[in-house]
């Protein structure tokens, strides 16, 4: 099974945003062993919202686009992961191991099974 982790962090906070040599460091080796491991397929950060947009199409059809920063959130997503796992409990133990890695920073993540192929109802 595929599983979808997001991080987010409190926009806020400029220390969640600005890594320390030690972090990237410690973060590099996490990955390269859950990569050796079969356990991650890929794993990015993403820069603050300021340097996003906003996509909304509403139920009458209309798109409209918001560059950010985006004031009404406190805690944006910060990066992702698309992980292996067997069941929703190794995926939450992956999450509880790569969480640990962020020392004095509030962050949570979340984890979403990814919907495969198979999944879908065959008609």
């Amino acid at each position: 099974m595929r599983f979808l982790m997001m991080h987010r962090l409190d926009e806020r906070v400029p220390e969640a945003w600005n890594p320390t040599p030690e972090f990237i460091e410690k973060m590099g080796g996490f990955i390269q062993q859950s990569f050796d491991k079969g356990i991650l397929i890929t794993a990015e950060g993403v820069h603050p919202s300021e340097k996003g947009s906003l996509v909304r199409k509403s139920r009458a059809e209309k798109v409209t686009v918001t560059d950010g920063p985006f004031t009404e959130a406190k805690e944006v997503i910060g990066g992702f992961a698309l992980i292996n796992a067997d069941d929703r409990a190794q995926a939450v133990e992956f999450a509880e191991e790569y969480i640990a890695l962020f020392d004095g920073i509030e962050i949570e993540v979340e984890v979403r099974q990814v919907v495969e192929f198979e999944d879908l109802p065959q008609s």
